[in-house]
């Protein structure tokens, strides 16, 4: 594999540029004047909008048009003010200024959305035929699929009076949950040695980290501080669950769902039949599964396969990739695929659109997040010089370039469903991952790839199903009360034991904190976010062996259905 040794990026190499967005962080005069004017405009929108009609007719028609397209105006510049929040606070999460912006923002969020049900309510009040018309006006075109959407929801909702107040007391009850877990989860420091090396206090996001050494002894080490630092959090993250999950299933009775999944499904734009058939399909390739940790588990030279083994690297890459190289890199090979797409990789991290300095007071995980009112993305992620930054350094890279895709779209077409936002991202993992394979000669780099390539299908049909099976018995039981702390091990224990088969060691290869320890049990805004996962691999696996069989033929078609997925359903 041709790749160059290098030394050490220099830290600002490392941390992304938010300087030219707003200068001064969470001080930044200019952002509080963003802020403030946004505050202004919003006021504005809610007066105008109670001076409306709400019946169509020639003025009514023109003033609603009007309106509607100002609240998608605020909705783009409430975006970026939102995104640079939640940049400041996970680069630092005692960043205490930026912790109270961003629950400015959580307010703020709550009067778009009130526009955004005052739009629903004089859309329910139409008829089909009137709404259509409306909808097919010129100005309005470009969002007509936002808009019929948006009349069809309204009418799975309670009256807009409530819709306002749940909104409101969402921002400081179920949204602030939420918050306190980020909190939390930013808050944990752990001691912890590495064998002959002393002592360090990580994040969790840095332990988590040791869970891809090729070192055993250090992932089981690591793993069980992490449990153990979970451990001492679980009640508190216990109770933050459960008031969340109270809060959706109160709400959902009112609104008259018969499930849970109701949301999940409505924000994916999927039906029920579509995620069962994929879920049969996955726990038909268990066998499959069973059989690539057996032959692994040869490999590492281990008998019992437990949960901290599921990143162990196999074989050897003879470099260590840092920052800089990694780049290089995933630019390189997807350039094979796409100019447009090697190029706008390339600007991000010239631009330096990535936070990717491994150190403590950051957040854990990673995201990519979007600021489409400057045509710019940030990801955030921490990086630690091996192949599996790297994919997911591709992986991010991905989310920014469907964001670039849309740049140019109309905001409210640019809502693209849960799985389809995972799609790009994944594509240019499978794009880099297998590029990189065609390219190496040695026996044990192949290994190396070929390990990674499988992984992914592994997590994504056994690690994410135990997490949907989860989220689907815990929300079963929760709708008869309080789930304790004990019982949420359990459940998430059965759901492993259904999910990994016989994979997983049945003494001590699970893990039970599970529940406590994955950001993603705890997001407001996206319930369920687990299957999504495994629609945007399998749906990009289809694209990507479009992309193989058509070649660089087949990038304009890529661009356009990336262009698509926020005005179409699945």
């Amino acid at each position: 594999m041709a790749t160059r040794a290098t030394t050490q990026d220099k830290s600002n190499q490392l941390r992304w540029d938010l300087e030219s967005v707003f200068p001064g962080g969470s001080s930044s005069k200019e952002y509080a004047e963003f802020r403030k004017q946004l505050h202004t405009d919003m006021a504005a929108a809610r007066q105008s909008v109670n001076t409306l009609s709400p019946t169509l007719d020639e003025k009514s028609r023109s003033d609603w048009s009007a309106f509607i397209l100002e609240f998608q105006r605020l909705g783009l510049q409430f975006g970026l003010a939102s995104s640079f929040a939640r940049c400041l606070i996970s680069q630092d999460v005692a960043d205490q200024p930026a912790c109270k912006i961003f629950s400015e923002m959580q307010s703020l969020g709550a009067e778009w959305m009130n526009l955004h049900n005052a739009i629903e309510a004089f859309a329910a009040g139409q008829s089909d035929a009137d709404w259509e018309g409306f909808a097919s006006q010129s100005e309005l075109e470009p969002i007509k699929f936002f808009l019929l959407e948006l009349r069809r929801i309204a009418s799975e909702k309670m009256s807009p009076e409530l819709e306002a107040l749940v909104l409101d007391l969402a921002v400081d009850g179920y949204h602030a949950w939420g918050h306190l877990y980020d909190k939390i989860s930013g808050d944990i420091k752990a001691d912890y040695a590495e064998p002959a090396k002393e002592a360090q206090t990580l994040s969790v996001g840095q332990l988590s980290n040791r869970f891809m050494s090729p070192d055993r002894e250090i992932r089981r080490t690591a793993f069980e501080k992490y449990e153990q630092v979970w451990d001492q959090q679980a009640g508190i993250a216990a109770a933050t669950l459960n008031n969340q999950a109270g809060f959706r299933l109160k709400l959902y009775g009112r609104r008259g769902w018969q499930t849970a999944l109701h949301e999940p499904l409505q924000m994916g734009r999927m039906q029920q039949q579509t995620l069962d058939a994929m879920w049969n399909a996955v726990k038909g390739a268990l066998p499959q599964m069973s059989r690539y940790i057996d032959a692994k588990k040869k490999i590492l030279g281990i008998d019992k396969f437990c949960w901290y083994d599921q990143f162990a690297p196999v074989g050897e890459l003879d470099v260590s990739f840092n920052f800089a190289d990694a780049g290089e890199f995933i630019v390189r090979h997807l350039g094979s695929f796409s100019a447009e797409l090697a190029d706008f990789a390339k600007g991000a991290l010239a631009k330096r659109w990535v936070e990717a300095e491994d150190r403590p007071g950051k957040a854990d995980g990673g995201f990519c997040i979007g600021m489409n009112s400057i045509g710019q993305s940030r990801i955030f992620m921490t990086y630690t010089d091996d192949f599996g930054s790297m994919t997911t350094l591709a992986h991010e890279l991905g989310h920014a370039y469907h964001q670039f895709v849309l740049k140019d779209t109309p905001y409210l077409s640019t809502n693209y469903p849960m799985g389809l936002a995972e799609s790009a991202s994944i594509f240019n993992e499978l794009l880099v991952t297998d590029a990189a394979l065609k390219e190496v000669a040695d026996d044990k780099q192949k290994l190396m790839l070929l390990d990674q390539i499988l992984q992914q299908p592994f997590v994504l049909f056994c690690n994410i199903y135990a997490r949907f099976l989860f989220d689907s018995s815990f929300y079963e039981e929760r709708a008869d009360g309080v789930v304790g702390r004990e019982r949420l091990d359990e459940l998430m224990l059965e759901s492993q034991k259904e999910a990994f088969g016989d994979i997983l060691d049945p003494k001590s290869g699970h893990h039970p904190l599970f529940w406590a320890s994955k950001l993603h049990f705890f997001i407001t805004e996206m319930p369920f976010y687990n299957f999504p996962y495994t629609i945007g691999y399998l749906f990009a696996g289809g694209i990507y062996d479009r992309a193989v069989k058509e070649g660089s033929a087949f990038a304009p078609k890529y661009r356009q259905l990336l262009e698509d997925t926020g005005r179409m359903t699945l």
